[in-house]
């Protein structure tokens, strides 16, 4: 009898943390068509670090490090694999995941270039037009 109850303790554990962690959600979900422009199968984990890791354990620190990522709101991008689901579920409160194709894949040079303001500057008003004389 008391088996039967661990297990129904356990099952009732394993959903809530399905439910409520969007970590194992992107890592547990088979790849899936994408709805982009392509609607390619999902081939990779874009990982986004939102919460700091200063006050944490060094196998925590350890784990992002080896993930890439080093700073607060960085993305970096892997491959699914076993080993990359493993050490996303051991950091999954501090992180955020998306499954993407490989078509959205972003290198480090390309994130950059995209976050950098336009050339040039363009006059949005001018107060010498605003006045009458």
């Amino acid at each position: 009898m008391s088996s039967r109850i661990l297990n129904r303790a356990s099952s009732q554990i394993q959903g809530c943390f399905r439910r409520q962690s969007p970590a194992f959600r992107a890592i547990s979900t088979q790849p899936e068509t994408s709805s982009t422009v392509f609607d390619a199968p999902t081939t990779h984990f874009k990982i986004t670090l939102r919460r700091s890791a200063i006050s944490l354990g060094d196998k925590i620190k350890g784990t992002l490090e080896s993930l890439g990522i080093h700073r607060r709101m960085q993305t970096v991008y892997h491959r699914h694999s076993p080993e990359t689901a493993g050490k996303i579920l051991r950091v999954k409160e501090l992180v955020e995941v998306e499954n993407v194709t490989e078509a959205l894949v972003r290198t480090k040079q390309q994130q950059t270039l995209e976050r950098r303001a336009k050339r040039g500057y363009k006059v949005v008003g001018s107060s010498l037009r605003d006045k009458v004389f």
